[in-house]
């Protein structure tokens, strides 16, 4: 029981975890009108899309390590490193496959068409982000972490 009483009283898992939640379920209604189809799969397992629910958790847990821990602490060092990587990579690297996998996807489809093809070959495509939405899961990953942490200190 303890450890369940102490999960619940960390401010920086309450705050990621919060955050996580928050982005996925804006992202299922993102996607909705952006697409018009609704999808729990994009709450389950959606990478890519509008928040960046990556970027809203380590920014999330930037923001209560440094609330709680201060800026000079390791916690706060751990955690701006672990961000910065996190949303880079998700702009650049991942943002890049998604590209390729949309290309490579239109090639088969030209390859063969007028053949039967399985729909399960197609590759992902939206696997990371605009700097938008990263932008946009780091700021709610800010005003999670910074409401929550308030409330709890």
């Amino acid at each position: 029981m303890t450890f369940i009483k102490e999960i619940f009283s960390n401010p920086c898992l309450l705050s990621v975890g919060l955050s996580w939640l928050l982005a996925q379920i804006i992202k299922v209604f993102t996607g909705y009108f952006r697409e018009e189809e609704f999808s729990l799969r994009k709450f389950l397992s959606g990478t890519g899309g509008m928040p960046s629910s990556h970027s809203a958790t380590v920014v999330a847990l930037m923001t209560s390590a440094i609330m709680f821990y201060g800026i000079g602490g390791y916690e706060a060092a751990v955690s701006i490193l672990l961000a910065t990587i996190v949303m880079s990579d998700a702009t650049g690297v991942r943002l890049e496959t998604g590209k390729q996998a949309k290309v490579i996807n239109q090639l088969i489809e030209e390859l063969f068409s007028g053949k039967a093809k399985d729909p399960q070959a197609n590759l992902k495509e939206l696997i990371g982000h605009t700097p938008f939405q990263v932008l946009v899961g780091a700021i709610l990953g800010f005003a999670v972490a910074f409401t929550l942490c308030t409330v709890m200190l």
